[in-house]
């Protein structure tokens, strides 16, 4: 009954969280173009499906990816077992970084791009390997972020330096980096922090400041995500300078 309870009531809040953008796009159909939605049928079924989709997620995170990110994570700091919690770390961020679709639609449209330019061979291989290139080197960057993150976490390193350090590398590399590959850089480091790498990451920053003594989860549980959309404006800049 409680967990019925709670699904109500995050179909509720994923409702409220839609008003704004129903009320925007209302608002420009019927007041500044002053016409009514095409397809209204189909937009309204639309919404619902968003709704219902957008409840069973956060549900489903609630219930699943988050004890999972954080229960391994104390698992393996309660173990003693820092080589394992490094490598976890790692194919945490890698795993979940690959299965992005956002990252998978970013690089799949910046192979498109490249070779309607004339980067890339204009033939399904190309786009294939130059898609995949994309996507290997976002989620190897985003599993070194999260392993830095970690290690940042055992240490107690202040995260600021390391975000200022990291920036300045950006900065240092859009001055030699090839033009065509800046913006497909930029927009690597938000697209990786996503439907499914935040859940897990957040959980395994919490997760692990909880369990190390003298460190607060609040002060330290928080930031992987940072790291995670640094790290792959660095390596895809890199990505261009070298191979394109």
């Amino acid at each position: 009954m409680a967990a019925l309870k709670q699904l109500f009531t995050s179909m509720f809040n994923s409702f409220k969280d839609l008003v704004p953008i129903i009320f925007v796009v209302g608002f420009f159909e019927i007041f500044i173009l002053q016409q009514a939605p095409d397809h209204l049928g189909s937009i309204l079924i639309g919404l619902i499906f968003i709704v219902l989709g957008l409840t069973f997620f956060v549900f489903g995170l609630e219930m699943g990816l988050f004890p999972i990110g954080e229960s391994l994570a104390e698992a393996l700091a309660r173990k003693g077992s820092i080589v394992w919690l490094v490598i976890f770390s790692f194919s945490l961020g890698f795993g979940t970084t690959l299965a992005e679709p956002a990252l998978t639609a970013v690089a799949n449209e910046a192979a498109q791009v490249a070779a309607e330019s004339g980067a890339i061979q204009s033939h399904p291989q190309a786009l294939a390997e130059y898609a995949m290139g994309l996507r290997l080197t976002v989620a190897i960057s985003v599993g070194l972020a999260i392993l830095l993150g970690v290690i940042r976490i055992l240490k107690g390193w202040p995260i600021q330096y390391l975000i200022i350090g990291g920036y300045i590398i950006v900065m240092v590399l859009t001055a030699f980096a090839p033009p065509s590959i800046i913006g497909i850089a930029y927009d690597s480091g938000g697209v990786t922090t996503s439907t499914i790498t935040v859940p897990l990451v957040t959980a395994l920053g919490v997760g692990l400041a909880t369990v190390i003594k003298g460190r607060n989860p609040m002060l330290d549980g928080f930031g992987l995500i940072a790291f995670a959309s640094l790290t792959p404006m660095i390596f895809v800049m890199l990505y261009g300078m070298i191979f394109l």
